[in-house]
């Protein structure tokens, strides 16, 4: 069950600079073992950059859900658990070519990371 998160906290995390929304998720990731995505009839919704095509994760519903406005108003956050997405997903994002958006927040620049970059992230932090 995801803890649910008041308004200031959401606020205050949001102003954490790309680094910190970094370690902000791979601690909640680890604590919570899943990580959340956005959703559409296609699945997992995408973003792009100058580069590369990036699927946005977020450490928890609320911020996820918080991206679902405009052209992603029909999107639902979806939470895929650890192990699924360690066996699947980061291989599966790599044969696609696909980087990681790090918990994008609004009007400020995000971390973009590979799926293996992430995955190593995750586990040096769950050893600790």
């Amino acid at each position: 069950m995801s803890n649910s998160l008041d308004p200031n906290t959401l606020d205050q995390i949001t102003q954490y600079t790309p680094e910190q929304r970094l370690k902000y998720l791979v601690k909640e990731v680890i604590q919570q073992q899943k990580i959340w995505i956005l959703t559409d009839q296609d699945g997992c919704v995408m973003l792009n950059t100058e580069d590369e095509d990036c699927a946005p994760v977020w450490p928890n519903e609320e911020f996820a859900q918080a991206w679902a406005t405009g052209e992603w108003a029909d999107c639902a956050p979806k939470s895929i658990d650890l192990t699924t997405w360690y066996n699947k997903w980061t291989q599966g994002l790599e044969d696609d070519d696909v980087a990681i958006a790090v918990f994008p927040a609004e009007d400020q620049e995000g971390l973009v990371i590979s799926p293996q970059e992430l995955e190593f992230e995750l586990k040096s932090q769950a050893k600790k």
